[in-house]
């Protein structure tokens, strides 16, 4: 049986998440047998789809149908649905994202298939099929058994290594059947986040909070994230009085990251924060407030002045490139 992965592109290019969901595949093909196989929808282009090879697909097919550009859940849901039945897959993995959510639900129930999201593993397959997956917002970890023949599995961002020594895929072009009904949901508008790495797919993220003292200031967030390469994101506060867009919020009710590096300058650390960046691999927290609660989470913690050591850093990551 086959592993079947749904690749998310976005500005015509796969998304690092979806191509580590490839490599969460190639090894659990290692381990349960099966080939693994990628599923691409809309508009992207041949040189990007050959990627899915390099994390470990051996072939992607690709629904060209424009109108499957947007994220219609209801589209996607079944167009991948028939790729699925298709290649005789009994496992569909994705990345964990807001589409990825929707139209794994939408599948879980189509194709009568167990669903486990947050995926952190690969399942232990001794005596049954049970996943290791993390709750309460990257404090816990719970085991899930899934007893059903099709298995649904979103990987968690940044849990999996990926794979970039595979060959290259095979690219073949699929018709699905789609309705009007399909497309009967309408996308009118989408606000478009805007900077030169946007936040919810960055690697590194620079977080500025009220200790920034004023937007005046976030040249010194921007020049940072700028020589790491990194998405600027801000604290709620920040947001709510308007210092920055609220795009940026990161957190609870915000957007939860889970980059390789995340940066906070200025942030106490309340829980709500905490709650959107604790899936980060690593925690570097700048503040001059000893007993700030962000340094009890941070992997290195700086005590000093952001407004002394944030220029210092800045040029030293200059000089060391």
């Amino acid at each position: 049986m086959s592993i079947l992965v749904y690749l998310e592109h976005t500005e015509g290019a796969v998304k690092k998440s979806s191509l580590e969901a490839v490599s969460y595949a190639h090894a659990l093909s290692s381990k349960v047998g099966g080939e693994v196989v990628a599923v691409a929808l809309g508009n992207i282009s041949f040189e990007e789809l050959v990627k899915a090879g390099s994390a470990g697909a051996a072939k992607v097919y690709h629904v060209a149908d424009e109108k499957l550009s947007v994220g219609i859940i209801q589209a996607h849901a079944n167009a991948v649905g028939q790729v699925f039945q298709k290649v005789g897959a009994n496992t569909l993995v994705l990345a964990k994202s807001s589409l990825g959510d929707a139209v794994a639900a939408r599948l879980a129930v189509q194709l009568k298939a167990g669903l486990v999201s947050n995926v952190v593993e690969l399942p232990e397959t001794e005596g049954g099929y049970t996943v290791k997956r993390s709750i309460y917002t990257g404090k816990a970890f719970a085991e899930t058994s899934i007893t059903s023949d099709n298995k649904i599995l979103a990987v968690k961002k940044n849990a999996i290594n990926l794979k970039t020594d595979g060959g290259e895929a095979t690219v073949e072009k699929f018709e699905a059947n789609l309705e009007d009904k399909d497309f009967a949901a309408k996308i009118t508008s989408t606000d478009q986040a805007t900077g030169e790495v946007l936040l919810p797919e960055a690697d590194i993220v620079v977080s500025g909070g009220r200790g920034m003292k004023g937007p005046e200031n976030w040249d010194m967030i921007e020049d940072l994230a700028k020589e790491l390469g990194a998405a600027t994101g801000c604290s709620k506060p920040v947001s709510d009085i308007g210092w920055r867009p609220h795009h940026e919020h990161v957190g609870q009710t915000g957007v939860k990251v889970a980059p390789s590096l995340y940066v906070a300058v200025g942030i106490s650390g309340a829980i709500q924060h905490l709650a959107g960046v604790n899936g980060s691999k690593y925690i570097v927290v700048i503040n001059k407030d000893p007993e700030a609660p962000f340094f009890k989470a941070a992997d290195y913690g700086i005590v000093g002045d952001a407004f002394e050591v944030v220029p210092k850093l800045t040029e030293a990551i200059k000089a060391n490139k």
